[in-house]
C-alpha cells in the first residue's frame, strides 16, 4: 500500500471517530466473505458501519481522539463498528451475530468519549431501544398526572355522591 493511500485511510478513520457516537473495537478472525458481508449488512440497517483495519493504522487514525484509550487492544485481528445514531442497536445487533459467530470477540468501545469494556458493551445490548426508553419514559409522566387529576376529582365527586344520598333520604 502506498503512502499516500495509507494516509487517505488513516484520515477517514480520523473522521468517522470524531464524528461517531459509539466506536466498538472487535476480532474478526474466522470470518468468510458472506459472514462479513452479512454483519455490515446488519450494522448498516442500524446506521452503523463495520470496518476491517490495520492495527498501525487504526493507532495513528486513533491518535487525539476518544478511541485512543483503547490503544492496548490494538492488537491481532480489528475491525471497529462506527455509529453516530442509537448506541444500542449497533451492540443488540453485534451480540445476536456473536451468538450464532463465537469466533467474534469484543475488545472494547467508545461511548459518547467514554471507555467501554466488553462486560459494559455487553450490557448496553441488553438495554431497550431509545424508542422504549422514551415510551416508558413518557407513560410515567403521564401516570403521575393521571393519578393526581384522579386524587383531585375524587374529592368533590364523593361530596357530590354524599350529598346525592342525603338528598335521596330526604325525599322518601
Amino acid at each position: 500500500m502506498l503512502r499516500r493511500q495509507k494516509e487517505k485511510i488513516v484520515t477517514e478513520i480520523h473522521d468517522h471517530i470524531k464524528a461517531s457516537r459509539l466506536a466498538i473495537l472487535t476480532t474478526f478472525t474466522g470470518l468468510d466473505v458472506d459472514k462479513m458481508t452479512g454483519l455490515r449488512n446488519s450494522l448498516r440497517e442500524v446506521d452503523s458501519e463495520y470496518r476491517v483495519v490495520k492495527n498501525t493504522l487504526i493507532k495513528r487514525a486513533a491518535h487525539d481522539t476518544d478511541l485512543e484509550c483503547l490503544e492496548e487492544c490494538f492488537i491481532g485481528s480489528s475491525a471497529v463498528i462506527f455509529t453516530n445514531g442509537d448506541p444500542v442497536r449497533p451492540c443488540k445487533v453485534l451480540k445476536e451475530f456473536i451468538k450464532a459467530h463465537t469466533q467474534v470477540e469484543v475488545k472494547g468501545g467508545v461511548l459518547d468519549g467514554k471507555a467501554l469494556s466488553v462486560n459494559e458493551v455487553d450490557e448496553l445490548a441488553s438495554l431497550p431501544s431509545r424508542e422504549v426508553l422514551l415510551a416508558r419514559l413518557l407513560f410515567l409522566l403521564q401516570a403521575s398526572k393521571q393519578g393526581l387529576v384522579k386524587a383531585l376529582v375524587g374529592v368533590p365527586q364523593k361530596l357530590v355522591q354524599v350529598l346525592e344520598a342525603i338528598r335521596q333520604k330526604k325525599e322518601s
